[in-house]
């Protein structure tokens, strides 16, 4: 049996056995708790570097924007009253 050299570098082809054997369902549980991964642009990842920078300036936005419009939780237009009405 040959060794494999081993190297930080990228191997031009990989076959299946090189990579193991996979685990069916091994990311399910994270997904049911609903982790959300999104990639943010470069310009914006210098200003906000990590997770929390970004969950407090999200959170202070929401706060902002409820006080600006009054509302704290959805409500309706009152249209559906008005239909009934006419």
């Amino acid at each position: 049996m040959k060794k494999v050299k081993q190297s930080d570098e990228l191997r031009p082809q990989y076959r299946r056995e090189d990579l193991g054997r996979g685990i069916r369902g091994k990311y399910f549980d994270s997904y049911l708790k609903g982790t959300n991964l999104i990639l943010l642009n470069p310009d914006v990842a210098k200003v906000f570097p990590t997770e929390d920078a970004v969950n407090k300036a999200l959170r202070s936005l929401i706060a902002v924007a409820q006080k600006s419009t009054g509302l704290t939780t959805p409500t309706t237009t009152g249209r559906a009253k008005k239909l009934r009405a006419g």
